[in-house]
């Protein structure tokens, strides 16, 4: 039979751009709709425009730092309409860019949404357009909690696009989205309550990781209502009053209020009844990370029918902007260049861009006792003030943590809280993926006076 294009494109985010440029490079023909910009969730609404606003975020801080170095710091004020339209203009910019990519690469670009007709066809604006090969990569969107007035509340999408910076903010949420933006406001200026069901943020994190940043964050003036939940929000004039239940009985007048308690697969409209495709209703693969209603995939991103395929925060796998880059190429591999591919989600390396800055990648201490008994693994730990802080005289802390194989000697695991933590662990990564011992890292030397000396220097 013959098709429109060999390969039809459904997303033009981190994974979709990743999938359709490498099977276009195999030489065959690709098609990718999107009807929002090009670049995904990451690009537009994600990790470009949230670490930016990470980095200015910080300056508070290195303000004060300053002082203790001898510096004369004169009074500084955010400019908030200068800042969030420095952010849109970056995201702009990115997005073009990523457009003129796919024009290079010879894939067109069609700026509707698509739903599938059935396994070989996809209904785009106006027209139909069959395919030997479907992609679905069409990303997550945020959801909110059934609760009375939560129409009222912002979700991670509209936090970029404020008005105003607010006095005061309130989050629902522990993971990720929640802990970062209560950390960013925070840093910004704003007062910052943050709202969650259990006693600690970051389910599933190494428990000393936990407890480091949440420390890290009630130092840094956020306040964090633990075991309570939001049970009404209702406007009153240009404020909210938020109602929490549990730990915490109280009301809660605020500017704004964030919903950060989860993210679900972007299927709605999306046709997959209609070509057969299977969804599991509810999986969840690592710590910080759960799916719920994503699309089934194998190993090779195939689901239930055979000639489509899904990959990133639509299907039941881990939800990062390297994993769906990743696999998307193994799958334009697989089926295109005669080359199968399976991409491995053992030790992906992982950051919380709090403050302070957290990064891991591995076995938590629990999960390596689960695995290899109470005996079976050593733990190294390393507490310390980071050189920077002592003449300002500033309490911030930083802990590193080797979980190592009793054994084999093999490193498990490694996880840091402070300064850097995910350009530290990204190299340490490296090491952990090829199978590194702890006798690697002892016998290597360390970089002095630095903070990354300290994971080779621990005993």
């Amino acid at each position: 039979m013959t098709y429109d294009c060999d390969l039809f494109v459904i997303g033009a985010g981190s994974g979709g751009l990743a999938a359709s440029k490498k099977a276009a490079s195999y030489g065959v023909k690709v098609v990718i709709a999107e009807s929002d910009l090009v670049g995904g969730t990451c690009v537009i609404r994600g990790c470009v425009p949230k670490k930016l606003m990470v980095y200015s975020s910080h300056f508070p801080s290195l303000f004060e730092s300053a002082v203790g170095y001898g510096w004369k710091i004169e009074e500084s004020q955010l400019d908030w309409e200068k800042f969030i339209t420095s952010i849109n203009k970056e995201v702009q910019r990115l997005s073009a860019i990523h457009s003129n990519l796919l024009q290079k690469a010879g894939v067109k670009l069609l700026p509707y949404r698509a739903t599938l007709i059935d396994e070989h066809t996809v209904e785009v604006g106006n027209q139909k357009v069959t395919a030997d090969k479907i992609l679905i990569a069409v990303g997550g969107e945020a959801i909110k909690p059934n609760i009375p007035g939560i129409e009222h509340a912002i979700t991670s999408r509209e936090i970029f696009n404020l008005p105003f910076l607010p006095k005061h903010i309130a989050i629902i949420g522990a993971g990720y989205i929640g802990t970062e933006f209560a950390c960013i406001m925070r840093g910004l200026g704003c007062k910052v309550t943050q709202i969650i069901r259990k006693e600690q943020i970051l389910s599933g994190f190494d428990k000393d990781i936990r407890a480091w940043i949440q420390d890290g964050m009630i130092n840094h003036g956020i306040r964090i209502l633990t075991n309570s939940m939001v049970t009404s929000v209702k406007k009153i004039e240009d404020r909210l009053e938020i109602n929490v239940s549990g730990k915490y009985t109280e009301s809660i007048t605020t500017d704004v209020l964030l919903v950060a308690t989860g993210r679900s697969p972007n299927i709605k409209g999306l046709g997959l009844e209609n070509a057969g495709v299977d969804l599991v209703a509810s999986s969840i693969e690592k710590p910080g990370y759960k799916s719920i209603n994503a699309i089934s995939v194998n190993e090779y991103s195939q689901t239930s029918q055979s000639n489509i395929f899904a990959i990133g925060d639509v299907t039941n796998k881990i939800n990062l902007t390297p994993v769906a880059i990743g696999k998307g190429r193994a799958f334009a591999d697989s089926e295109f260049g005669n080359n199968p591919s399976v991409f491995s989600h053992e030790n992906i390396p992982t950051a919380v861009f709090s403050k302070p800055e957290a990064a891991t990648i591995g076995l938590t201490e629990a999960q390596a006792r689960e695995k290899f008994g109470e005996n079976g693994i050593t733990i190294y730990c390393s507490r310390f003030r980071p050189m920077f802080y002592v003449l300002p005289n500033q309490n911030e802390k930083t802990i590193i943590k080797l979980v190592i194989d009793r054994k084999t000697d093999k490193v498990l695991g490694a996880h840091m809280v402070g300064d850097n933590a995910a350009e530290i662990i990204q190299g340490v990564a490296i090491a952990i993926k090829m199978g590194a011992t702890k006798k690697d890292f002892d016998t290597t030397v360390g970089i002095h006076p630095s903070s990354a000396e300290e994971i080779v220097n621990m005993q």
